[in-house]
């Protein structure tokens, strides 16, 4: 079995202001804004939720297929997703264009001013799963990208009789009605959120026990709660958040939380387990800076996990 790994690839630049906006900012004067911030420190970290993802899973011993665009400037981020253990082979580089970039510039009280540029992403419909040479056992993740490619990817799976995973979080509002129901009644699992699913339920017209018994199994994220599993419909039940020894950056914790859990479910983990799994993965990523800074070894996410949870040897597959 596969895992695909559908979704963005960008680069992050992440700035801090040793100030506050709102002291630059003239509310009369709105009309005619123009502002200039001296920033302290700039960091540039690899991102995008596919990519993300798929580093996770390097780390977890699997070799997921990376499947999206990126621009010109990737070839660095290609070696180290690559020396993590990613397939980089299904990215396609748009020659024109620039890997979809993310610019934060924060201040001393949080406030951020933030854009995003799509770049290299918004060609994502340039790829198809036909040219893929899927098989049934393969999995493919489709996880936020350029909003037409993703329920591309969607009907294709269905053409094709490929099980897929919904993953539309952050690009929830920008999916239209039809293709959001699309993309849930003909997947095989979904991720979302607590907010997120809220609004898709607002986005698609239906109600909660409708879109969760259109899959197989659903998780629902709730950040310092855990997260709820159902399987068909029925809550199977609450994963708790997996203790940190230290907190320092939450960005890519939901991606490193859909590695682990992606890793025991292609080995045919019960549910829960998965979820424990990823529970895990996740607070790797809280404990480093950045989404993709988290290195451990197989036995040593094992060893942690047994100092928290019995899995009744379960795990000694991975090993």
């Amino acid at each position: 079995m596969s895992i695909l790994l559908t979704g963005s690839i960008a680069f992050d630049y992440l700035m801090s202001f040793p100030g506050f906006f709102k002291d630059h900012i003239l509310p009369e004067h709105l009309e005619s804004i123009s502002l200039s911030f001296l920033v302290e420190t700039m960091v540039r970290q690899p991102g995008g939720v596919a990519a993300n993802i798929a580093y996770s899973l390097g780390l977890l011993c699997e070799k997921p297929r990376l499947i999206g665009t990126a621009g010109v400037d990737f070839e660095e981020y290609r070696k180290t997703l690559e020396r993590a253990g990613v397939d980089t082979s299904g990215v396609m580089i748009i020659k024109d264009k620039f890997t979809a970039s993310f610019f934060a510039n924060t201040d001393l009280s949080n406030a951020q001013i933030a854009s995003f540029y799509a770049g290299a992403m918004a060609d994502a419909g340039l790829i198809s799963m036909h040219d893929l040479n899927l098989t049934a056992d393969d999995l493919v993740m489709i996880s936020p990208n350029s909003p037409d490619a993703m329920i591309k990817y969607a009907l294709e799976c269905q053409e094709l009789g490929i099980r897929y995973i919904f993953d539309p979080s952050q690009q929830i509002v920008r999916l239209d009605e039809d293709g959001l129901v699309q993309g849930i009644t003909g997947a095989h699992g979904l991720f979302v959120n607590e907010y997120e699913f809220e609004l898709l339920q607002k986005h698609t017209k239906l109600d909660a026990e409708t879109i969760l018994k259109a899959v197989e199994f659903a998780v629902v994220t709730l950040g310092k709660d855990g997260s709820r599993v159902y399987k068909r419909g029925k809550l199977k039940g609450e994963v708790p958040v997996f203790p940190p020894t230290r907190i320092i950056d939450p960005t890519g914790v939901g991606d490193a939380f859909r590695a682990g859990f992606l890793k025991g479910y292609v080995n045919h983990f019960d549910l829960i387990l998965c979820a424990q799994m990823g529970a895990l993965a996740a607070t790797y990523c809280l404990e480093e800076m950045g989404p993709q800074s988290q290195c451990y070894l197989m036995r040593d996410f094992v060893t942690r996990f047994r100092s928290l949870h019995d899995d009744r040897g379960v795990l000694d597959a991975l090993l």
